[in-house]
């Protein structure tokens, strides 16, 4: 027996240097069970069967999704058959165990995994001792990240004890159950507390909440999980980070201040109908004509408080009656066409001075006149640029009217640039168009 127990602390300590250098790859298993010994004596021809109490321990390690190594000791105790003391056998086998839950015929994560174990060993009973080997099948049945419940059922085949009288062998059957438990804490490689043999997202961001899955939690089901949802109690849209667009105008609804209505993002989700630059909400003038000036409230301008809106007065800085289209009694707007200019220039060609020509003996004949002259430019060049050059066209046609004798107190210049184009800057015909001077004229006569 001596012999038997030093043999197999010298196969424990052997298979624990390996420990040092593995990770979580351990495991230790206890349990008790039943025995079943069948002694054969060849002298008297006669069976003497028993039944006991096994104890039972062992060390697994861990090599390959399909192959388990360990060292397995049972002890049969309290034997039904006559013995010299209670210790009826002992048995130390080093032992391989071939897994079916290895991804190929079961599922490493089941919920039952079946095994077959066989190997060799050394035997004790209360005669004699040697060399035998053992064999069975098992279930483990996992309880948590590092315990399992076993039950094993096994022959361990006997040894021949041979007297002066007798040879006998004593065959043994044992069924078994017991706990497993992973030795070391179970690879957790994002740390978030599922260990990675059972984690669907194992890259999962340090200080995340996880499901049971080990994916992070996705509370409104809109596949944007919480750590990364705006808004993680309503299912909303990945692009606007899990919040919902209920119009669908790409202002999510948590900044759009008119969610029910598709609106512009420039007014944080709300309408402008009328295009005024006013947003409906806040518009006391939601109809206003396109292209009329207003005020902060959406409301068109009323400069001289005629009662006619600056759009379609003609006068709009001196009040005057509608029938005479916001203009004063007597004083009335005039069409003149616009003069033109070559490109980058402010000098006027003769077909201008001959249009300005005809101005000046009208407004000679009248009795009171106000004009104001509007200077503009093409798209090409620099916006700063088309300023001064739309002003430098403008003040050219002022200075050719007083050169004229037209009274200057009564004419006024004004510069646009480019931003008020007679055509579509897309080509060079519309262009030339761009180049001009424009007039506002009211006479009396």
């Amino acid at each position: 027996m001596k012999r038997l127990t030093f043999l197999a602390l010298t196969l424990l300590l052997t298979i624990s240097v390996f420990a040092q250098n593995a990770d979580n790859k351990w495991a230790i298993g206890i349990g008790a069970g039943g025995y079943y010994t069948n002694v054969i004596n060849d002298v008297s021809g006669r069976y003497d069967n028993g039944f006991g109490f096994t104890p039972e321990l062992y060390l697994s390690r861990y090599l390959s999704p399909s192959f388990d190594l360990y060292l397995k000791s049972n002890l049969g105790l309290w034997s039904s058959t006559t013995v010299v003391n209670n210790l009826d056998i002992a048995n130390f086998a080093l032992n391989m165990r071939y897994k079916l839950f290895n991804d190929l015929l079961l599922s490493a994560n089941s919920k039952v995994q079946p095994y077959l174990y066989a190997g060799a060993g050394l035997l004790q009973d209360h005669k004699s001792s040697g060399a035998n080997w053992n064999g069975g099948l098992g279930f483990k049945f996992p309880v948590g990240d590092n315990t399992s419940l076993y039950l094993e059922g096994g022959y361990i085949r006997g040894i021949e004890a041979v007297t002066a009288n007798t040879r006998d062998r004593d065959d043994f059957m044992k069924a078994t159950i017991g706990l497993e438990f992973a030795l070391g804490k179970a690879k957790d490689s994002d740390g978030d507390g599922v260990p990675d043999k059972r984690d669907k997202c194992p890259n999962t961001p340090p200080g995340v909440a996880v499901d049971k899955d080990g994916c992070p939690l996705d509370r409104d089901g809109d596949g944007v999980p919480d750590y990364l949802d705006e808004c993680p109690d309503t299912p909303g849209l990945k692009e606007f980070n899990g919040c919902p667009d209920r119009d669908g105008d790409g202002v999510p609804d948590h900044l759009d201040e008119c969610p029910d209505v598709p609106g512009l993002k420039k007014f944080n989700g709300c309408p402008d109908t009328d295009g005024d630059g006013v947003p409906d909400h806040k518009d006391e003038c939601p109809n206003t004509p396109k292209g009329c000036p207003v005020d902060e409230k959406g409301c068109p301008l009323d400069s001289d408080g005629d009662g006619i809106i600056d759009c379609e007065d003609d006068c709009p800085n001196e009040p005057g009656p509608k029938e005479n289209k916001g203009c004063p009694v007597g004083l009335v707007k005039i069409d003149l066409s616009p003069v033109y200019f070559d490109f980058d220039k402010s000098v006027l060609k003769p077909e201008g001075r001959a249009e300005l020509d005809k101005l000046v003996s009208t407004l000679n004949a009248a009795k009171k006149y106000e004009i104001v002259i509007n200077g503009h430019a093409c798209s090409i060049g620099g916006e700063g640029y088309n300023q001064a050059l739309s002003e430098r066209r403008a003040q050219e046609v002022v200075k050719y009217l007083t050169s004229k004798g037209i009274n200057n107190a009564y004419v006024g210049a004004k510069g646009y640039g480019e931003t008020q184009p007679a055509q579509p800057n897309t080509s060079i015909n519309n262009r030339k168009l761009n180049r001009r001077a424009e007039f506002d004229i009211k006479i009396q006569k």
